[in-house]
């Protein structure tokens, strides 16, 4: 079976073993892959952006992958790879930079990492020391976009660029639903999981996983293990991972769900080892949910939705 994997850090990965390679890429049988320019900590975000566009673009014809910035870019056969920004810090609060970043290739952004930007802030009130901890939930009370931040939805709305809000406080999550709500288009949580199986400030609530279902978003599924139980074994990874797409599809339905791996971003999974291991949880989604879902879970629900978006 396919796939259409919405997060992987390999782009900015500098060093260890790959979980994400176009050899493990070809033997999981992906589709799409989305290969994010992640920025962290670093200054000069901007100019890290682009300079991470262009190693995607040499990765791009070094490595035989098709870069995707329009829908029919995506071709069966072939290894498709799209570009995201995850920080959206990387336009250093100019839209003129977010213009830019789309004219290099950028198709999806996270508004937040771990840091308050200039768009608004994360859904940790303290990040950091070492490990991911369960981490203390921003409220919506408490903290939103910022004046810049609708600037910038309804700036990449009109672009074609998808909103991610994986990463993002409760309130920036609401203030970017009722933005998508307004304009008819979907937004996406490229790699969470849900609250109510394992809570993590970074899974997401009922509320948050029904409101990406209204707007007809999805949530990549992530393989993090800090974020999805306390049981670290390969049995226990497994079994939380259907607990979570279990209860994603519950609460939002069977359009909802994706995959967003976390690969490269993340240390590695028992269970899903690497991107060639993606026919073992597509064989136990199908197992679990039928093979209509697994396959709407594995690309058809994230193929929607950049139909919709990228036209």
């Amino acid at each position: 079976m396919k796939y259409f994997d919405l997060h992987t850090d390999a782009l900015t990965k500098m060093e260890g073993v790959f979980q994400v390679t176009p050899t493990c890429l070809r033997r999981g049988g992906c589709l799409v892959q989305c290969f994010a320019a992640f920025l962290g900590e670093e200054d000069e975000k901007f100019r890290r952006a682009l300079f991470f566009s262009q190693k995607f673009d040499e990765m791009c014809a070094r490595e035989g992958y098709r870069p995707v910035k329009k829908f029919s870019d995506i071709r069966e056969g072939a290894l498709c790879a799209m570009l995201t920004v995850e920080e959206g810090g990387a336009v250093e609060g100019d839209l003129k930079k977010l213009d830019l970043l789309y004219r290099r290739g950028v198709r999806m952004m996270g508004l937040l990492w771990n840091r308050e930007n200039e768009i608004g802030y994360p859904n940790f009130v303290a990040y950091g020391r070492g490990d991911l901890g369960h981490g203390t939930r921003v409220l919506r009370e408490e903290r939103g976009l910022k004046p810049f931040g609708f600037a910038l939805a309804e700036r990449m709305i009109s672009l074609g660029m998808a909103i991610d809000v994986s990463h993002a406080s409760d309130g920036v999550f609401e203030d970017v639903a009722q933005i998508c709500k307004r304009a008819g288009v979907p937004f996406v949580a490229s790699h969470s999981n849900a609250a109510e199986i394992f809570p993590h400030a970074r899974n997401l609530t009922d509320g948050q996983i029904g409101a990406l279902s209204d707007c007809g978003g999805v949530v990549g599924l992530n393989f993090c293990a800090d974020f999805l139980s306390d049981d670290p074994t390969a049995e226990g990874q497994r079994v939380a991972l259907l607990a979570h797409a279990a209860h994603i599809l519950r609460v939002g339905g069977e359009d909802v769900l994706a995959l967003g791996s976390d690969f490269d971003g993340i240390p590695e999974n028992a269970y899903m080892k690497n991107a060639a291991c993606m026919p073992t949880l597509l064989g136990d989604l199908e197992t679990a949910f039928g093979a209509r879902i697994a396959e709407k879970i594995a690309f058809g629900n994230t193929m929607r939705v950049f139909r919709c978006i990228l036209g």
